[in-house]
């Protein structure tokens, strides 16, 4: 239900909008741009995709999403045969018992949740969507009301969507190749912002489904995170740009192959039809991206129309004659932007930070405010269409909110960081 308002307001609020500046201003081309529009159009004023675009490339999307879900979940259906999965959930067992408690002890769904979080820990977004879509397929199984968000899926949403992540390589090499001056300088604050965002989501969450955090087994677990992120921080540090890159990429790219011969040697070893076993995982990752394309057409057709509406210039303009009334300093409302489209849309998103620097400069306090918010959050409506899509689930419950509450933290946080590390 609380998805379906959402989704109502954007549309009805978008079309207000857009009628106020089609009959009030003089835009009477508003309507056409809203639906027709496209983004390379050079006759296009709003340099937006309308409508009739934003179905096609939501398809376009899904389509392309075919072949990373289906090679993923081609690999996890082997792991789970060889009974890797059921290995990785005794190894996280004892941690994730605490923070899932409905959750059987050993059941995959453990292992497909920690293989999210380490690759989205890392940025593989490619390699995170297909494990996560995989722990949201496990824990369906255990919903017992399949129509509505369990709390176990509520928890993982939640501390998915917050986006903890170990290096901002995307922001990096944008950053970089605007010309700035230490292009790495967002790094420490995004894994800052991050960290804190998916404390505050573990928070509210457990708040509302009332978990006990302040446990032996939680603790230790949360103080060995943040040692190891500390000690990664402190190499990191030491190395220039472009050796933060190449060490990403080893990493990253390096732990894939590394999954990919562990899952197979592994498979070989139980003695496993290795390649059955991929086909029938491969078949499951074409069905979940068929089944997200209603979702995703939705929710992406209600950003197009809040984005191209001018809705977010409104908001933007009204938030900075509130702190300009009230004589505090404005600058962090020039990256604002980036901050409340990064929920709706990623590439939105990478798209308004890359012309906060392009107006203010990559070196401005503007520009690395705008890379802080674009490294440090995940797209909280796609994730929800997407992951909640996915098993069909209607009622989200209080998910939305509480992903919104977190990201608002987040926010902060970056505000705060950012002033306390560029002035």
């Amino acid at each position: 239900m609380a998805l379906s308002r959402i989704w109502s307001a954007f549309i009805i609020v978008a079309i207000v909008v857009a009628s106020i500046k089609c009959f009030f201003f003089g835009q009477t081309d508003i309507f056409s741009w809203m639906v027709i529009g496209k983004a390379d159009d050079a006759a296009n004023p709003l340099k937006l995709d309308g409508i009739i675009q934003t179905c096609w490339v939501s398809v376009e999307l899904c389509l392309k999403l075919i072949g990373i879900l289906a090679l993923f979940m081609g690999l996890m259906s082997i792991a789970e045969k060889a009974g890797g999965i059921r290995l990785l959930s005794k190894i996280v067992g004892p941690f994730f018992s605490k923070l899932f408690p409905d959750i059987p002890k050993g059941h995959p769904s453990m292992g497909h949740m920690i293989m999210n979080f380490s690759a989205n820990l890392l940025g593989l977004d490619n390699a995170a969507t297909p494990f996560g879509l995989k722990a949201m397929e496990s824990l369906q199984e255990l919903n017992p009301t399949k129509d509505t968000a369990s709390n176990a899926q509520i928890m993982f949403l939640c501390l998915h969507a917050a986006g903890l992540s170990l290096i901002p390589v995307s922001v990096i090499a944008i950053r970089a190749s605007q010309n700035a001056s230490n292009p790495t300088d967002v790094f420490i604050p995004c894994l800052i912002v991050t960290f804190v965002g998916t404390m505050a989501a573990m928070l509210i969450v457990s708040f509302k489904q009332r978990i006990n955090l302040f446990q032996p087994v939680v603790i230790g677990w949360i103080l060995g995170l943040s040692i190891i992120i500390a000690s990664l921080v402190l190499y990191i540090r030491s190395l220039n740009a472009a050796g933060i890159q190449s060490f990403s990429g080893l990493l990253s790219n390096g732990l894939i192959l590394f999954i990919f011969f562990i899952i197979i040697l592994g498979a070989l070893y139980k003695k496993i039809d290795v390649f059955d076993a991929f086909i029938d995982g491969a078949k499951d990752g074409f069905k979940t991206a068929i089944n997200i394309i209603p979702y995703l057409v939705g929710m992406l057709v209600a950003i197009s129309l809040l984005r191209t509406s001018g809705t977010f210039d409104v908001v933007i303009n009204e938030i900075k004659s509130v702190f300009v009334y009230l004589g505090t300093d404005t600058r962090f409302v020039e990256g604002l932007p980036t901050a409340l489209i990064r929920p709706l849309s990623g590439g939105a998103a990478r798209g308004m930070m890359v012309s906060t620097m392009e107006t203010y400069g990559a070196d401005s306090f503007a520009s690395r405010l705008s890379g802080v918010f674009q490294g440090a959050s995940d797209t909280t409506f796609y994730v929800v269409a997407v992951y909640f899509g996915s098993v069909q689930i209607k009622n989200t419950r209080y998910a939305i909110g509480s992903m919104l509450l977190a990201d608002l933290v987040g926010v902060c946080t970056a505000i705060g960081v950012c002033y306390l590390f560029f002035g």
